[in-house]
């Protein structure tokens, strides 16, 4: 999947970095929020669910102190780094798992970020490209012992945040049901470049999400298969379901794709059938000035024997043929319905 790239023409802000423990069982919970690499590690617990998220991949020392703790090989960092495809790929002590989490639609384009996942015995890494995500809510419930992530291990725990980012792309999805809707509207009211702009941008981010969902069903459908030792038994129903979730949204998808390609052909012939008008009216006002034309032209060539010229009454017939001329032309094309 191609890297969407802040223009050379634009500084790019640096995004803040934050590292995160949550540790949890049954009975306890701690949070630490630290820069320091070594200190957050000296807070693991082995027999806690210890999930470390990372919020802006900027600052290298902490990527390399976090890779040589867990030994994490040299390529899943370069997927965590680069713009990767969803995939889910297993190694001998932890399920590496990344995906697009999609925020919002502002305007025309996706507001979105890469979110990978590593998952070992007792472990969760998450790795975000920027500040802020979906999981406040959920920080609060592990916080409060809500639901049942804190009775479960870490499988159970990255089911959850998968969940909740697949969810949010329904919100997505609807946002541009309704662009699609109000883009219908205006196609017919009033159809325009700008609108044609804005449908062939919403294509294009069609076709990105496209790009981020069918992978994204690949990967859970290995996970669904049961054929990661880090998932149990117990929780590939979890699983099954957000791969339920992803193959409705790819129909989804599907349907706006066709609805969005149907707009864009509708827009296509309404700009010509308005062309078609313009031009219409125009042949209508040039063929009625045709014989006026020619009437005017006549009279308006300098011999001097032409009998009309000393007619008294001859400027003004003149005008009366122009104007007979002038409403049997519009009578015979109302007539016609040519306009």
């Amino acid at each position: 999947m191609s890297k969407r790239r802040t223009p050379p023409y634009i500084t790019p802000i640096e995004p803040n970095v934050i590292l995160e423990l949550i540790s949890y069982n049954r009975e306890k919970y701690n949070k630490v929020v630290s820069l320091n690499p070594d200190e957050l590690i000296a807070q693991l617990q082995p027999d806690h669910v210890n999930w470390i998220n990372l919020d802006g991949l900027t600052n290298q020392d902490i990527i390399d102190k976090v890779q040589a703790h867990f030994n994490l090989h040299a390529l899943l960092v370069e997927d965590v780094l680069a713009d990767q495809r969803p995939k889910a790929e297993e190694y001998d002590n932890y399920l590496f798992f990344t995906l697009k989490m999609l925020y919002r639609i502002d305007g025309m384009q996706i507001d979105y970020e890469q979110i990978s996942f590593v998952l070992g015995r007792n472990f969760l890494i998450s790795f975000q490209e920027k500040e802020g995500d979906l999981f406040d809510g959920f920080r609060d419930r592990i916080s409060l012992d809500l639901g049942k992530v804190r009775k479960k291990q870490g499988d159970y725990l990255l089911y959850r945040l998968i969940d909740i980012i697949v969810d949010n792309y329904y919100n997505v999805l609807d946002r541009i049901g309704d662009l699609i809707e109000e883009m219908e509207d205006d196609v017919y009211e009033n159809p325009s470049n700008k609108i044609f702009n804005n449908i062939q941008l919403l294509k294009k981010e069609l076709i990105y999400l496209r790009k981020a969902l069918y992978p994204l069903r690949e990967a859970l459908s290995k996970l669904v298969k049961g054929e990661s030792e880090f998932i149990s038994d117990e929780n590939l129903r979890y699983y099954a379901d957000i791969y339920d979730h992803v193959a409705h949204l790819i129909d989804s998808l599907d349907t706006y794709k066709d609805l969005t390609s149907s707009l864009l052909d509708i827009h296509i012939n309404a700009m010509n059938t308005k062309l078609n008008e313009v031009i219409k009216v125009l042949t209508i006002i040039s063929t009625i000035f045709i014989p006026l034309t020619f009437i005017v032209g006549v009279y308006g060539m300098n011999f001097r024997h032409m009998p009309e010229l000393d007619w008294h009454f001859g400027y003004y017939a003149v005008w009366g043929v122009i104007f007979s001329i002038f409403m049997l032309m519009l009578i015979f094309f109302k007539k016609k319905k040519w306009f």
